[in-house]
């Protein structure tokens, strides 16, 4: 059986990586970020349209009037590199809830055995904790560049059917609590590699302080 402290680590690893879960899974049901752009044509005067959008449905607010905006067809709609990243970074959450949920499995393992010295012990925990931590680092990146980079916000206003034809100018994001969550996502992933290697390290000590006694012995006494 694992030593109490063994089992507080993993438990605690554990407890760690649910609540990042949580958190990962609110984050994906948030609003993730806003584009503000002025609207001008030859008709009217300048106006402004706000596209907030989610990872699965987003609103577009145009002339103080919300319409409701479904991604994934509109993202067909405007054409591939949107569609592309946007895609990619629903993708890399879910590897996130995939390696988040394996860390849960391998911490409660670890918490009641001894896999040790297998990828079920502590190199499963920074495996899966690392990947988290890289992958929703990378999700952050390409959610900005999908936003700022590609003109998913303007075909947004220009193809939504009871839009009229306007010019687009001075376009201006900003991200919001969805995408921010992320980022203590990633905090938590890590933070449950380091409460597994504080126990590795203490461990490793600990069996080095015990073979001390050992090496310090003379070699002739240790002869006989």
């Amino acid at each position: 059986m694992p030593s109490t402290r063994k089992t507080l680590h993993y438990i605690s690893s554990a407890l760690v990586t649910t609540i990042s879960v949580g958190v990962l899974g609110y984050s994906m049901s948030a609003k993730w970020g806003k584009a503000t752009m002025e609207c001008a044509n030859s008709l009217t005067s300048k106006g402004f349209a706000v596209f907030t959008l989610g990872l699965f449905n987003g609103t577009l607010n145009r002339n103080d009037c919300p319409s409701f905006v479904n991604m994934f067809p509109m993202l067909v709609e405007i054409g591939s590199t949107p569609l592309v990243l946007h895609a990619l970074v629903v993708s890399l959450l879910v590897l996130c809830l995939v390696f988040s949920a394996a860390n849960i499995l391998i911490s409660i393992y670890n918490s009641v055995s001894n896999p040790y010295e297998t990828y079920m012990g502590p190199v499963g925990i920074y495996t899966c904790g690392s990947l988290s931590a890289c992958l929703s680092v990378l999700v952050l990146i390409i959610f900005v560049l999908n936003v700022n980079f590609t003109n998913m916000a303007e075909e947004t206003v220009k193809n939504f059917p009871t839009s009229s034809q306007v010019e687009l100018l001075n376009k201006y994001s900003e991200m919001m609590v969805g995408y921010y969550l992320i980022i203590l996502y990633a905090v938590l992933s890590l933070s449950t590699i380091a409460l597994i290697y504080m126990y590795d390290h203490a461990a490793y000590t600990h069996r080095k302080e015990q073979q001390k006694p050992t090496e310090d012995v003379p070699k002739e006494i240790m002869m006989y």
